[in-house]
């Protein structure tokens, strides 16, 4: 059960760009990190990259840059999981959009079990329970 909150600055992002990004973050959180498609929320916004600064300065003439963040329940996945999970998130960010700042940054939050949870139900009552929808 993951919420991903995306936010990306670059010019002119195709009709599909949403779509895409959160197809592959969704691929990715199954894949890299075990969390259930089914379960996953993306929430993905475009923002101007004139608004958009990196060390007080305005990204470059087709620059991208952008903020990925995860919630997932804590103790749920390894330090290599992660890792690969920020690896593969930049990567495939970089592939889509033009020219991607370094200083990009994918930020995964290890939320406690009994502090979240979706369908009414907390991750932690999912745990004691065997409940898995």
């Amino acid at each position: 059960m993951p919420y991903l909150r995306v936010r990306i600055a670059t010019e002119n992002p195709s009709k599909h760009a949403a779509q895409e990004v959160a197809t592959v973050l969704t691929q990715l959180a199954v894949s890299d990190l075990g969390k259930s498609a089914s379960a996953a929320a993306v929430d993905v916004q475009f923002t101007n990259p004139a608004n958009w600064f990196i060390g007080a300065q305005q990204l470059a003439a087709n620059q991208s840059s952008f903020v990925v963040e995860i919630n997932i329940t804590a103790a749920t996945n390894t330090r290599d999981a992660k890792a690969k999970f920020v690896r593969d998130v930049f990567a495939a960010m970089a592939a889509q959009f033009p020219h991607v700042a370094k200083t990009s940054y994918v930020l995964l939050r290890d939320v406690t079990s009994e502090a979240w949870g979706y369908g009414g139900k907390t991750q932690e009552f999912r745990y004691i329970t065997g409940v898995t929808d």
